[in-house]
């Protein structure tokens, strides 16, 4: 095994608690900054039930406040991207000389808001593909998949390696991505049109979705546009690979075929009156995609629909 890394969890929700989780399980001294569940993780442990193999962490170190941690080795941020504004004033305790950050968020251009106030080298991507919800404080619920897509800022694979040595010896499924902005926009293949629709839906599960013809079809469209505007991006950036379209749309109706009636993370957040990741998931797409010269009248149209829709109204029934 790799010498253990202190790691601080930045976002410690249910993404957060669970990866976080594993690494502890694998040895690492990992510290969760915690707010909702500080109290319940304090008297009763972590308790997680996975597909993976259940498991609990009777004393994990928690904290209410960064400056409690101090510097670390590696900072895992799970932040939802509508905190991307908190996130270096509560990451940056945190931050030493050599310590590295792993975005674990959805959205595109996340990370280049991390590089901007701690450069480009220590900055990562991670994209979680997983079922994951919380439970009861202190209880979070695993029901499906669950790998992490892992890239480097500046695509640097001595950099990737370290990153995947990380979690060498956990329970989690880890691919190395040789293009991050590549990932970023293959994960938006999913996360625009079931997110989106989910939502736009007036509240429907992912079965609806593929289970539906008609929304179906749209689901496929925006895909097609995500890849599209995906594409161009990457020839923008000077990249020479490219999207593999109907590769990666298969395999997203394929996984999301398998999910049953899941709720994805932007309808909970909308079902209880949160705000929700429309900037990052949805509205930088689109702009990337029109300054791009890329037609995607779908995505303007859900980014519209969404946008509306992201307005604190309070729990809906």
């Amino acid at each position: 095994m790799t010498s253990p890394q202190r790691i601080a969890v930045i976002g410690a929700g249910a993404v957060g608690s669970y990866y976080g989780g594993r690494l502890a399980e694998a040895g690492h001294d990992v510290h969760f900054l915690m707010r909702r569940d500080y109290e319940a993780v304090r008297a009763r442990g972590l308790r997680v039930a996975s597909v993976d193999g259940d498991f609990v962490l009777t004393n994990p170190t928690v904290a209410r406040a960064s400056e409690e941690m101090g510097p670390v080795d590696w900072v895992l941020c799970a932040l939802k991207a509508t905190s991307i504004d908190e996130a270096e004033r509560l990451v940056r305790p945190c931050v030493g000389p050599n310590t590295r950050i792993i975005v674990l968020m959805n959205g595109l251009g996340l990370e280049e808001r991390f590089a901007d106030w701690c450069g480009p080298a220590r900055i990562f991507g991670g994209l979680a593909f997983t079922c994951i919800n919380r439970g009861d404080p202190g209880e979070v619920h695993h029901l499906r998949y669950g790998a992490i897509t892992l890239g480097h800022l500046q695509d640097d694979p001595r950099e990737l390696d370290a990153a995947l040595a990380l979690w060498a010896e956990s329970k989690v499924q880890i691919n190395g991505a040789p293009s991050l902005l590549r990932a970023r926009w293959e994960k938006l293949c999913w996360n625009v049109p079931f997110n989106g629709l989910a939502v736009a839906g007036g509240g429907i599960t992912t079965d609806k979705i593929v289970g539906d013809p008609d929304l179906r079809d749209v689901a496929r469209l925006l895909m097609e546009e995500v890849v599209a505007a995906g594409n161009a991006d990457l020839a923008a950036h000077s990249e020479a690979t490219r999207i593999d379209g109907e590769a990666v749309i298969s395999r997203m109706f394929e996984l999301t075929d398998a999910m049953g009636a899941y709720r994805p993370s932007t309808l909970i957040d909308f079902t209880e009156g949160r705000p929700m990741e429309v900037d990052a998931m949805f509205a930088e797409p689109l702009r990337r995609a029109q300054a791009l010269g890329v037609d995607a009248p779908r995505l303007t149209l859900l980014t519209f629909v969404m946008d509306a829709r992201n307005q604190p109204l309070g729990p809906r029934a």
